[in-house]
């Protein structure tokens, strides 16, 4: 593995390939993969993700807004594509590029009926989203006359499938409101189906659901986090493979002597000689200032180095007194050591938010290790 000499994101593709494969032998051979690469591919790099999925069997692709997946498009990647928070806005932008729009409310299904219709399209794929108890989005199962009918009225689109989000797949400790969910959803799609005269897609399940409910994965099943290689779960987490690391440098040292002061505020002050390392990765970065001041660590030399004082816009210091190393030396911000999952933790935070906060500046490197 080649040491950093910058600051960048390493994209290790065999990890994708490991945790794509962990994954789908949860599942039968003949229930289809949604791969989730919304938000750049939870902060790596949504095509070459996306390209390599393409290899390994991904059936269909998933990105929030339809800027992703025009993104995806101009990457070469021809699957279909769900945007799963599609706005009115960007229905010429979803036609365009022949993205398949999530459809949640009524509101929502009269305005892409009626752009689809003054488009001149016929039987354009959408999907119905269900909420049966996450309450984010979602139509209701009293709602399914209101769909059947709208949609009994118009050729211009055809229901590609149905779905549902689980809230708390995760936990065991909400087992049972997740098997209500699945019970709902159970119920919803065989009303739906009846009434719209045939069978869509069905799928749920996400990456802790094929997990931990793998006899509910209905015709498909979606995974973003596990293919990234974290499993919500320390046990899963030992199975899968960070697929991103991020690397940094060591800028300069300093011996910062008793009663000096490191960083803004003087958030750090030294109770006996310190010795400093500053490396050249901020907030702007993604690094949040809710890290240092005993918040918070990297990996120098393979030992734990704390960040100290408060995080900058472009730097951290982390102390190395009892690290040997040098100027130039690399630094692991997240991947094996410290995990995203720890270094998350520290903060009380989550892997998908450190993940996804890793800017667009810091560079990207695809490897295969």
């Amino acid at each position: 593995m080649s040491k950093a000499t910058e600051t960048l994101l390493e994209i290790d593709l065999n990890a994708l390939g490991h945790n794509y494969r962990y994954l789908t032998s949860k599942i039968k051979p003949d229930t289809k993969v949604l791969a989730v690469v919304k938000a750049f591919g939870y902060g790596s790099d949504a095509t070459v993700v996306a390209q390599e999925l393409v290899k390994l069997g991904a059936d269909y692709f998933a990105v929030a807004y339809a800027i992703e997946g025009a993104s995806l498009r101009e990457g070469g990647i021809t699957a279909p594509i769900l945007v799963l928070h599609p706005l009115p806005t960007n229905f010429d932008l979803i036609v365009e590029k022949c993205l398949e729009p999530s459809i949640y409310s009524k509101k929502m299904l009269q305005d892409f009926i009626a752009f689809a219709e003054k488009n001149n399209q016929r039987e354009y794929p959408i999907h119905l989203k269900f909420n049966t108890g996450l309450n984010r989005l979602g139509f209701r199962n009293s709602d399914i006359n209101f769909i059947t009918e709208a949609l009994s009225k118009t050729k211009s689109v055809v229901v590609k499938s149905a779905f549902s989000h689980l809230a708390a797949s995760e936990d065991p400790s909400e087992e049972q409101f997740t098997k209500t969910q699945l019970d709902s959803f159970r119920s919803i799609s065989k009303e739906l189906s009846e009434k719209l005269g045939y069978r869509p897609l069905l799928h749920n399940l996400n990456t802790s659901g094929i997990i931990n409910y793998p006899e509910a994965q209905f015709d498909m099943v979606r995974t973003g986090i596990g293919l990234y290689g974290f499993g919500n779960n320390s046990e899963e987490d030992k199975k899968l493979k960070a697929v991103a690391t991020l690397k940094t440098v060591i800028s300069q040292i300093h011996d910062i002597h008793k009663g000096e002061s490191v960083g803004y505020n003087r958030a750090f002050n030294a109770v006996q000689t310190t010795k400093t390392a500053t490396l050249p990765i901020g907030h702007a970065d993604g690094i949040s200032r809710a890290y240092g001041n005993g918040k918070g660590w990297v990996s120098i030399a393979g030992q734990k180095a704390p960040i100290v004082g408060n995080v900058c816009m472009d730097m951290i210091m982390v102390d190395i007194s009892s690290i040997e190393c040098n100027e130039g030396d690399e630094a692991i911000v997240f991947g094996n050591n410290p995990t995203a999952e720890a270094l998350s933790s520290a903060i009380n935070s989550i892997p998908y938010e450190l993940l996804t906060a890793i800017s667009q500046r810091v560079k990207r490197v695809v490897r295969r290790k």
